[in-house]
């Protein structure tokens, strides 16, 4: 073989080994992107969940309003102040969450049972008043269950807490 051919093949191994190579790391970072690497690389396929109406009720506004009612009890003014504005910001999230319950408006239903409500337990709040803070806090527990018949689910009924108890949910029969 001559030294012409010799030379014309290492080029053509050279070039072909080149070539596999970058094929490889191709193929590489083609299968690592995609998660198909192994049984460890699960593609990450984003999932839309929106909590129910339950589980916002259960999970962030019953605490809430648990703990406002324990707060003003204490005289811990300060943290009902927290806490009235942690239980309005759940309420918005709700609305937000599920803008249409039963063909209704759910956003402006909220509005409708606890914009008075949370006028009058602010004002109580604010003036240190346990006696207001009282009847605000039982006029917007009337008011939930009242939703909660409106909405035929009467037998969701929540009350003031008592010491007993580290819940206000009224378990009946």
């Amino acid at each position: 073989m001559t030294r012409r051919k010799t030379i014309a093949r290492s080029c053509l191994i050279t070039c072909c080994l080149v070539g596999l190579s970058a094929g490889a790391v191709v193929m590489a970072m083609v299968l690592r992107s995609s998660g198909a690497a192994g049984p460890h690389r699960a593609a990450l396929v984003p999932v839309e969940y929106v909590p129910s109406i339950s589980d916002l009720m259960i999970g962030t506004i019953q605490p809430r309003h648990e703990r406002l009612w324990r707060a003003a009890m204490d005289s811990n003014w300060d943290f009902a102040v927290y806490e009235l504005g942690n239980l309005h910001g759940a309420f918005a999230r709700l609305g937000r969450a599920h803008p249409t319950e039963q063909n209704m408006s759910f956003p402006d239903m909220i509005a409708g049972v606890i914009d008075q409500p949370f006028k009058d337990l602010n004002s109580a709040i604010q003036t240190k008043d346990q006696a207001a803070f009282s009847n605000a806090y039982g006029e917007l527990t009337d008011a939930c269950n009242s939703c909660h018949q409106a909405l035929n689910h009467g037998v969701v009924l929540i009350g003031t807490p008592d010491a007993k108890s580290g819940s206000d949910l009224i378990l009946q029969k």
